[in-house]
């Protein structure tokens, strides 16, 4: 079916650089968009996440986690996933200037985290869910992604779950991790832990689906091929990071699970979210149903 000039897509995504690596060519008319139109639309991972659960946008970055919810209303496409394949959100705290050592074992770990307050990005982040799966039942607070690091300065919280480019600049900026969730999860499942996909609104004509998923597949292909401009490209939404520690962070999360899940990626999404609801972080059955 083809597409008229007038034919727009609400396209949402976070102001981050691996989002920004994956979306260049779509925002620069770097490839053939056939006659579609995106309207970009940039917010934090929460924000998505929420504006999904009302179905908002036709397209959007949103938390695995988060799918669970909305899987009614919208189909996971098969590239654009976010996975951490042995590393992942991290649980930090203040440098000690004691000589006492961080707790190492899993058992005291938990122990000392379970009498502490955690400020998390969102109940709806996958990193939330998987300190769940991690330490049970925990005191938290919630606070935007990037005020993480100043609310645990600040005393607030005495941890804190770190996504995005924190998970690379904790230690400069004066912290220590506590625990690997991503790191964690690989050891116990031998699966990468998934993040973040994009998603399609099932009310999309299945043939205009099937291009804004090429479109998609596309575009992330193009970052690949002609990496150093789309680094580049990212550079604004590099918070605290110079190209050198930006690419690095790309290249964790976007890769070949970014390109098309494989059945490991679904497998992955699959034990994730099962394991969510089997010990009762998840209240509903769930639907994972990719764009074919």
């Amino acid at each position: 079916m083809a597409a008229t000039l007038t034919e727009t897509f609400t396209l949402g995504h976070s102001p981050d650089p691996d989002d920004a690596f994956m979306f260049y060519a779509m925002a620069t008319n770097k490839i053939d968009l056939r006659g579609y139109r995106f309207e970009h639309q940039l917010e934090d991972i929460q924000t998505l996440n929420e504006r999904a659960m009302r179905g908002e946008l036709h397209i959007s970055a949103v938390s695995i986690h988060a799918y669970a919810y909305f899987g009614d209303k919208y189909l996971l496409l098969p590239c654009g996933a976010s996975m951490g394949d042995g590393y992942g959100p991290l649980v930090i705290e203040k440098h000690r200037t004691t000589n006492s050592e961080p707790p190492t074992s899993n058992e005291n770990i938990r122990e000392c985290l379970r009498n502490r307050v955690i400020a998390v990005p969102g109940m709806m982040t996958s990193a939330f869910l998987a300190l769940q799966l991690y330490l049970g039942e925990f005191k938290y607070i919630v606070v935007p992604f990037d005020q993480i690091f100043e609310t645990v300065r600040s005393g607030r919280a005495e941890a804190g779950l770190i996504i995005h480019e924190g998970q690379l600049t904790y230690a400069q900026s004066g912290f220590t991790k506590i625990i690997d969730l991503g790191e964690w999860w690989k050891d116990l499942s031998g699966l990468p832990l998934p993040l973040g996909g994009n998603v399609l609104r099932r009310d999309i004509p299945r043939e205009i689906q099937h291009d804004l998923a090429a479109i998609l597949r596309e575009s992330i292909q193009f970052g690949l091929n002609h990496r150093a401009e789309a680094v580049q490209h990212s550079m604004p939404y590099a918070r605290d990071m110079g190209s050198d520690l930006a690419s690095k962070f790309i290249g964790m999360y976007v890769n070949e699970f970014t390109r098309d899940y494989g059945e490991v990626g679904r497998e992955a999404i699959r034990r994730f979210l099962g394991e969510a609801r089997e010990h009762g972080y998840i209240d509903r059955e769930i639907s994972i149903e990719f764009v074919r």
